[in-house]
């Protein structure tokens, strides 16, 4: 927990370039956090070589020596190093530059800030556990997003589809033009859900002239299911809640109603 006497943010606003590059060496010398907002330009050499023209941004120098700037919009940053970085700061006249250097790849992002609207040294402490988590509809999106969770070549079909027993989570077809019915559960899967799965996959047989496989995607499964699965003629896929969450939030990945155009 943080302590009474620690500051976890000393700020300067709109300080001159001296008060900035003092502040600026102290929070380096010492490995805290550094926070500038202000009107910069980037210079980037190393693997490749970039320019990015003068323009106000958020520069974030972390303890780790990783390196972010944004524009004032977006989330990503436009230019970025990562962890292991050696700062090194200079001035020439009324500019403040700060290199951040790495030697293995060789590569330097050389930022040059000629007006300094915020300096702020960050002494931060974030101890916290982070998890993903995702529900089972969350599951069934991911997977309507991302079908290769579950096997490479699955298009889906539709999904809560209705059928006499109950509703189907995902209905697909596979690269051999067979029909596959998907069973997700968020945990361990039982012997239950084989049944509930094996009573969809004949229902589903009943209405199409095409061979159906039945797929139940769960983290893992229980005790004899495997067994069971195997003499109902179905299947069992290891789905990663974890990794459906992270397939939801990735910016690339498609919407849902883009497979149902």
């Amino acid at each position: 927990m943080p302590t009474a006497s620690r500051e976890p943010l000393t700020a300067l606003l709109d300080p001159s370039i001296e008060k900035a590059i003092s502040l600026t060496k102290d929070a380096f010398s010492k490995r805290k956090g550094l926070l500038i907002i202000g009107n910069c330009w980037v210079d980037y050499r190393g693997r490749a070589s970039s320019k990015l023209e003068s323009g106000e941004r958020i520069v974030v120098f972390k303890e780790d020596g990783s390196v972010l700037v944004h524009r004032p919009v977006g989330y990503e940053p436009v230019n970025w190093q990562p962890p292991g970085c050696v700062f090194y700061v200079s001035t020439t006249g009324d500019a403040l530059y700060i290199r951040a250097v790495r030697r293995k790849p060789s590569e330097s992002l050389k930022i040059s800030f000629d007006r300094v609207y915020l300096v702020s040294v960050l002494n931060l402490v974030d101890e916290g556990q982070f998890a993903l988590h995702a529900s089972e509809e969350d599951m069934q999106r991911a997977v309507l997003m991302m079908p290769s969770l579950i096997e490479d070549g699955l298009k889906p079909i539709s999904y809560e589809k209705k059928v006499e027993p109950g509703f189907v989570d995902v209905y697909c077809e596979d690269k051999a033009g067979r029909f596959v019915v998907i069973e997700i559960k968020r945990k361990t899967a039982g012997k239950q859900a084989a049944l509930q799965l094996a009573k969809y996959v004949e229902a589903v047989r009943g209405i199409v002239n095409k061979e159906v496989r039945g797929i139940l995607a769960a983290p893992s499964q229980g005790k004899g299911v495997q067994r069971l699965l195997t003499t109902l003629g179905l299947e069992f896929k290891a789905l990663d809640p974890k990794k459906c969450a992270i397939t939801l939030i990735k910016p690339e990945t498609k919407r849902l109603q883009e497979f149902f155009k």
